[in-house]
Order: structure tokens, then sequence, then C-alpha cells
């Protein structure tokens, strides 16, 4: 991996660490469980999982209304996680394992227990009133605009301070207000958290809600739906933002060999990539969020893959996930008819073999599906719970995730679905994401290669070609549960298959006139 771009040909795994590995037997995941199962995640021999980098969610000091995401301490670690000694006793033993760490940088918002809030919400008059969105309210003492919050459940994005009269914005949870991006003590504040990361070792960051940055100043009502105003905002992606964005930029390139991916929440890829800058000076990377929203049709997944192929400049990296802490799992989420798992194999090949940098959830590599919540066990306002439920690593009660009561419950069926199950089963899973992430480390194509759909196969089919100089691979995802054949145009007769999610398929010569397909199948086949 050439020194500078290891972002863009790595794997990155995503750890939501409050469900990730119990360390201490409290019921909830901490950073000593993370070091307990690195061992896991390396990739020096074939019983572990070949990652690159793990990306870590929240673990800085917070009320844990938003789980982390509401944070009041920027440059320490909450105890329910650990301490800052164990924050770099983290890194040591990831890089001694060849492993890098990413952590989630949170600017639009903070806590509304944070000192700076604190101290913003004392007084009218105070120093830090500005380093927040404070707005008077309308005549009738209404909010100051029509903006609204994420979470639907929340209503207006404004909260009134009875003391001062005023109402504070915040794009989330009224536990979490915004701040002023417009402050310049705000820009240099948060300019000296991430140097204190990076001082650290981090090896870069996952922006949260980078859209949400750098609000209207003159809080200008949305336009109402219908109004022929097409997509103007002023509230979100605004285009001040991407001069902030460059700001962070000449940051991280400041320090070496360090990177950024923003959670750029928009399902307009033409609107995404200009967070990539004009000149690779804003963000490395840019979640592409409709791929993630498509349904499970070959020719949806096609078409969005090729948009954001055909938008992307020439500077720029794709980035592809298919899951995370916001979403439902890939198994669940495609399980019309019970065939989720089946359809989750063919998922892990695509992701794995797409042009771009794959994002992977943990779980995600033995398929675990969401968890059924009961009433009295639902903690998250956005009814994420499902998808966030402790890690399965083993088939005891607390599923080898810990010792102690879990702060969620374990998914059902973690007794057949977890590591140790899977470890050993080449027919698993865990194993064939194993062999696609051992795969992909050795292919040229894969890594680097163009990105070439395959026209006019049938319905279902989703084919492309990935190409470095004579290294040609050719991956056919099958998206229905039926045979199929096909013939392409400018494939050879005979190529060598080197993959198939399914199971009981072997490997070598296949004729290729035509392609066969059996159901629910991804296969990858080496052309002449």
């Amino acid at each position: 991996m050439a020194r500078g771009d290891w972002w863009k040909y790595g794997i990155i795994y995503h750890i939501y660490p409050r469900s990730f590995a119990d360390g201490n037997g409290d019921g909830v995941g901490d950073l000593t469980g993370i070091i307990d199962r690195l061992d896991y995640l390396m990739h020096e021999t074939r019983e572990c999982l070949g990652i690159d980098a793990i990306w870590i969610s929240p673990f800085y000091r917070s009320p844990m209304v938003d789980f982390g995401y509401d944070v009041s301490g920027y440059c320490d670690v909450d105890p329910v996680f650990g301490a800052l000694d164990d924050f770099d006793r983290l890194l040591a033993e990831a890089r001694a394992r060849g492993i890098r760490v990413i952590v989630d940088l949170v600017p639009n918002h903070t806590s509304d227990q944070h000192p700076w809030f604190l101290q913003s919400r004392s007084s009218i008059d105070s120093p830090k009133r500005d380093w927040y969105v404070w707005a008077d309210p309308k005549p009738d003492g209404s909010p100051p605009n029509n903006w609204l919050s994420s979470f639907e459940r929340v209503g207006p994005a404004w909260s009134l301070d009875e003391k001062s009269g005023q109402y504070y914005l915040h794009s989330f949870l009224p536990q979490q207000p915004d701040l002023n991006w417009w402050n310049p003590e705000v820009r240099e504040a948060m300019n000296g958290i991430m140097q204190f990361w990076l001082d650290r070792g981090v090896d870069g960051f996952r922006i949260d809600a980078v859209h949400r940055m750098g609000h209207d100043p003159k809080l200008r009502d949305n336009p109402r739906s219908g109004s022929g105003a097409g997509n103007i905002r002023y509230d979100m992606d605004r285009p001040e933002v991407h001069n902030l964005l460059r700001s962070f930029r000449r940051t991280l390139d400041g320090y070496d060999d360090r990177m950024a991916v923003g959670e750029v929440y928009l399902l307009d890829p033409a609107r995404v990539v200009r967070y990539y800058g004009s000149d690779a000076d804003e963000l490395h990377l840019a979640f592409n969020f409709s791929f993630l929203h498509q349904p499970w049709k070959a020719e949806a997944f096609r078409a969005s893959v090729g948009l954001f192929e055909s938008l992307l400049p020439e500077h720029a990296w794709p980035v592809y996930t298919l899951s995370n802490l916001d979403h439902s799992r890939t198994a669940s989420r495609y399980d019309e008819g019970g065939n989720g798992q089946a359809r989750a194999r063919v998922a892990a090949m695509m992701l794995l073999t797409l042009r771009g940098t794959p994002f992977l959830y943990y779980g995600e590599e033995i398929g675990m599906t969401n968890g059924a919540i009961p009433l009295d066990r639902v903690v998250d306002i956005d009814g994420r719970d499902p998808e966030r439920t402790p890690m399965q690593w083993d088939a005891t009660t607390g599923a080898g995730f810990t010792t102690g009561e879990p702060w969620l419950p374990v998914a059902s069926g973690h007794e057949r679905c977890n590591v140790a199950a899977q470890r050993d089963d080449p027919a698993s899973m865990l194993s064939l994401y194993r062999r696609l992430i051992c795969y992909r480390k050795g292919s040229g194509a894969l890594c680097r290669g163009d990105y070439r759909p395959i026209p006019d196969v049938p319905d279902g089919v989703f084919a492309y070609l990935r190409q470095d100089g004579n290294n040609r691979l050719l991956v056919a995802l099958n998206f229905t549960s039926e045979p199929v054949k096909f013939n392409a145009v400018g494939l050879p007769g005979w190529g060598e298959r080197e993959l198939s999610t399914a199971a009981e398929r072997e490997c070598g010569r296949v004729c290729l006139t035509p392609v066969a397909l059996s159901g629910d199948e991804g296969t990858i086949i080496r052309l002449s």
C-alpha cells in the first residue's frame, strides 16, 4: 500500500464501541474490549478478518443522550469507555498489528452540558454567547424560522431558553446545541481539538454531519415544498461550508499520511461530490448514502454506481458502505422472502469488488441481523437500537460480548450466528468475507483498477469488469433467486472462476459462453 493513499485501498471496519466488546463486565463495550479483539481484526493469519483500519464511533465525555454524539469533553475519554491511557494503549496495540485508527469528529454541535454551552447560556453578555446560534423569537413568540430537527419526533430545530428569552438552534436533539461556525474562535477551538488527536497518533477522522455546518447567517426560512425553489436549503448544505472543510484539510495536511471521510447525508450524489473540493482540497472521502438506500435490484445498484462514477471529479475516490450505526443491517434490510442471508453474501461481494474504499460495519462479516428490542429496553430516540446490538462472538448467554447484563439485548439466533461457530466453517459468512478480503488485497484490479459495467445483461444481473493493465476480472452478481445465463460482448470463451458466494460452487476453468450463475450467486472470474 503506497504511502499517503492507504485510505484508498484499505478496508475500514466500523466499531460502535458500546456494542463491540466489554472488557470489564459492566455490560457496555469499552476501549479495553476493543484492544482484546484486535487480533481478530488483523491480517497476518488466515484466521483473522484482515481489515486495514478501524473507525471508532465517539468515546468522548458525554451525558450519552445521543450515546456519544452529544460531546461534553472533546479531549477526554468518557469513563464508561475507559481513560486516555486506554486510548493510547489502543493506538499502540493497533499500530503493532498494522491497523490504523480513525475517530469520530463531531463539529456541528456539542452537548448542552459542554462548558462552552453552559457559559453561553449563562448570560446574553457571556463571551461564549456567540459560540452558538441564538436568535430572538418572532413577534408571536414562535421560533425564529421554520427549520426542523433531523429527528422527526423533536419537531422544530429551536428550543426556548426561558432565562434569556432567546431560542438556540439544535439540528438534532435539544441537548445538542449547534455551534456557530461563523465565529473564528469556534473554528480555532475545533482546530485545536483535531490537533490534540492527531498529535496522539490517530490516522484521521470520520466527520459527523458535515453538511449541517455553516448555517445561513440570516436564518432565512427554508422554502416550502412545491414553492419552486428547487433544492435550496438554508439550514444545511450551504456553499460556505466548503471554506470550513478546506481549513480542516489544511490541518490534516500538516501531518503525515492522515485523512478525513465525511458523513455528507445528502441523497443527491451531485451535491455529495462537491465535498471533495475542486482540487483535492476538502474531504478525502465522502459517503455516498444513495447507494445504501437502493432497493434489492441489480438495476438500481448499477445505476447508483454509474451515476456516482460519472459525477466524481478526476481527483476523487469513491467510498461505499451498506450498513452503519444508523441503518438496518444488510441481512435484515434485504430479507424479503427470507433471502436475507443469501443476499448479504452477494452484497458482500459487491461491496468488496467495486472501485473505491469499502466500509464494513461490525458484525456484517458474520451476517448479524437486527435485534428485537422489547419496549422496556428501548433507549434510542430515533429507533436505531436494532442495528446496534452487541457483537456476537460466541454462543454463551452474553454472546462473548460481556460477562454482565448487556446494555442492549443480544439479538436472537446468536447461538448459531457468531464468530466462534463460523471461524472453522468454510461455507460460513465469515469465511466468505475472509476470502473476499484476502483476494482483494492481492488484486491490483480490485484495489486500483478501472470499473466498467457490462451492458445488455438480463434483468436482475449486475456485472462489471475491473481492470488494471492486463489483469482483468469479471464480477457477476445475480440479484434474483433463479438461475440465469448471459453472453457479453468482448468476453473470452473461457476464464478462471476465483471466488463464488455459493459455498458448493467449485473454482477453476469455466466456460463464459454463456456466463452461468445460480440463484443468489455472485462470482469473480479472471479473464485471459
